[in-house]
């Protein structure tokens, strides 16, 4: 390989008349890859984010995203149908799945912290068409996502009124004559409320996030702290049961888990904030750290008391703690539950509208969406259009739409993400980019440090220059300093068989990731299809484990790349138990998308080639790496300071 990349020599040698060669550069466009936001690529940006968080602001999103109404409702379902007792441990379990994704999400984040969360991460370690995919299903769990939370505000507060008919008429749901479409008013103008909200500044918006995260948390403390006063009077009485502590088994407590694992859902938010961050390299790994930790503590302590006030299997599915109370003759407390409802789906509201924005300005700033989308206001800091453009998508979809039906779609961007960041862990460790993607404008500098380096290599310029490499003699084991010339046949030969080893190791390294994911393809859908018969269900299980396994041992054998110490960002967190703990994330994570059902596969199947025609019409052709020319990423900087020169001259 030559000093300019082989893509881009691919790339400008495919015209535009040739069909082949068209379509050999379009699938060369599904893989090129972007450069890590540095300080060189962002100077004279003018669509840059407010510096303005920290790790309390990220703890109130990280937690103010997650913790949302469910954790209500879900201790009585799952309780009742799966767990049991046992579903605190259910939690626990769920709590340890969903850190996997959160180390994974620690690490790119600490290295590659600019807006855009998984999809920016896919773009820089997978390819520009993953990375579409990525983005295109991120938009969608976001914007369902903020509509059915919505959706779910309205009830609740009819609750604190009264009853479920004590809304004010303006805000009351009305079902339109002939359309069988009920319609919810209250739902819209919260979302209109949170999205002017955004729009002031992501320091303000925080601030009151983290305002009413406080009250659904103090909400909380009084059901852990009444509810364990009410327990150790009665003696527990869900406890002392003859089933005794997992009436479902350890696959009832393990099917619990999985459906609780959706609870943990919403600490990626602090990912996407990551351009707003301070000091990103120290705060978001402690945000999202500390925000995964406190959920998973809140949930297991609630769960513990819950499940020991009542029998689980009297428990009421739809509101198990404020049953649970009033069967202890404590009916008040109803109205303290609601309100930590109330304020949970609040700032769930506005942990679903806070990312979008910034992952539509990512992609924008890209070239795969219209500059539009890019535009960041000069007073607040914050992409005011891409704001203003999701809100009004989902207060109409909040106030026309019924979307509890597709908030199975949301799940599944979720999943995804969390799958392809774990990948791009392992792509990172083992594969990292060793080109990075330059504008056509820098060509002039690319081509001046070409023909330096050209020189340097031929020797006609410089003086030879000498080194001291060790040698050993037969009769004498100490080594001894040689002088041997730079230019040395015997140099050049060591410096080819080191290059050519490291070409082969990461060809196998590559090689193994993708066999390894195919492997875990293989392995949960045979798990999870039951109506397979036996033998062929056993066969593809032991062929997706053998792949999976094989894949394990290979990566724990090999090193990983040097050039991990010098991608992006240095000096934040490092993801630790490479590569056991990313290839556990994406087993987890692969097999939830697989048992989500074929109903939803098929909503989000239309959604993504919906998708994949917008990137084929537009983004493609529009991408910022259209024309880029790939050069080695050990001279990029040296690139950078010699266009600077010839600038400044």
């Amino acid at each position: 390989m030559g000093f300019v990349g082989d893509t881009e020599k691919i790339d400008r040698g495919s015209g535009s008349g040739d069909k082949g060669g068209c379509f050999f550069g379009g699938m060369k466009s599904l893989v090129r890859r972007k450069q890590v936001d540095s300080a060189n690529s962002k100077s004279g940006s003018s669509h840059q984010l407010a510096k303005a968080l920290t790790v309390p602001h990220l703890i109130a999103i990280g937690v103010g995203s997650t913790i949302g109404a469910g954790v209500y409702i879900l201790v009585g379902t799952v309780a009742r149908e799966h767990s049991g007792p046992a579903l605190t441990i259910s939690f626990l379990i769920a709590g340890i799945a969903a850190a996997l994704s959160a180390f994974c999400y620690a690490e790119l984040a600490s290295r590659c912290p600019s807006a855009g969360s998984a999809y920016h991460y896919s773009y820089i370690c997978v390819g520009e068409g993953v990375a579409w995919l990525i983005g295109w299903a991120v938009v969608l769990e976001y914007t369902i996502g903020g509509s059915a939370v919505a959706r779910g505000i309205s009830p609740n507060l009819a609750m604190l009124f009264g009853g479920p008919d004590s809304l004010p008429t303006f805000l009351a749901r009305h079902t339109i004559p002939g359309l069988n479409v009920t319609v919810d008013p209250c739902a819209a103008i919260l979302v209109f409320v949170v999205t002017g909200l955004l729009c002031v500044g992501i320091k303000e918006s925080t601030m009151v996030q983290g305002f009413v995260t406080a009250v659904n948390i103090c909400a909380m403390f009084f059901v852990i702290v009444a509810g364990g006063y009410l327990g150790f009077k009665t003696g527990w009485p869900g406890y002392e049961l003859p089933v005794g502590y997992f009436p479902f088994g350890a696959d009832g407590m393990l099917a619990g888990a999985s459906t609780v694992f959706f609870a943990y859902i919403g600490f990626d938010s602090v990912a996407s904030t990551a351009e707003e961050v301070k000091n990103p390299q120290r705060d978001l790994p402690m945000g999202i750290g500390f925000a995964l930790s406190i959920c998973c503590t809140l949930y297991m302590l609630v769960s513990a008391v819950i499940v020991g006030l009542v029998p689980y299997y009297a428990m009421d599915p739809d509101t198990p703690i404020s049953s649970a109370f009033a069967s202890h003759g404590i009916n008040w407390a109803a109205y303290i539950i609601t309100v930590g409802a109330c304020t949970s789906l609040c700032s769930t509201l506005m942990g679903s509208i806070l990312p979008q924005p910034r992952i539509l300005m990512a992609m924008a700033r890209d070239g795969l969406l219209p500059s539009f989308f890019s535009d960041v206001n000069k007073r607040t800091q914050v992409p005011v259009k891409g704001t203003v453009a999701t809100g009004l998508l989902s207060g109409i979809l909040a106030f026309f739409m019924d979307v509890e039906q597709l908030s199975g779609m949301v799940s599944v961007g979720t999943l995804l993400a969390f799958t392809m960041v774990a990948i791009s862990v392992l792509i990172l460790r083992y594969v990292p980019p060793d080109e990075v993607p330059l504008p056509s404008s820098f060509q002039e500098a690319i081509d001046s440090v070409s023909l330096r380096h050209s020189g340097c290599n031929s020797g006609s310029d410089i003086d030879v220059e000498t080194t001291k490499i060790p040698a050993v003699t037969s009769g004498d084991s100490t080594p001894l300093l040689v002088e041997i010339s730079v230019g040395h046949p015997l140099v050049e030969k060591a410096a080819a068989k080191l290059n050519y080893l490291v070409r082969q190791r990461r060809k196998v390294a590559g090689w193994t990731i993708m066999f390894i994911c195919i492997g875990v393809f293989i392995l949960t859908s045979a798990a999870s299809i039951v109506s397979l018969p036996n033998p062929a269900r056993y066969t593809l299980c032991g062929i997706g484990g053998f792949l999976l396994l094989s894949g394990l041992i290979v990566l724990t054998c090999i090193d990983q790349d040097d050039g991990r110490h010098s991608f992006g960002h240095t000096g934040g967190f490092t993801c630790p138990f490479v590569p056991l703990l990313p290839i556990a994330c994406i087993l987890i994570n692969v097999y939830l998308l697989i048992n989500l059902g074929g109903a939803t596969w098929a909503r989000v199947s239309i959604w993504l080639l919906l998708g994949a025609c917008i990137y084929a019409l537009y983004g493609r052709t529009h991408s910022s790496l259209k024309n880029a020319v790939y050069v080695p990423a050990t001279h990029v900087d040296e690139i950078y300071q010699t266009s600077a020169n010839s600038l400044a001259c």
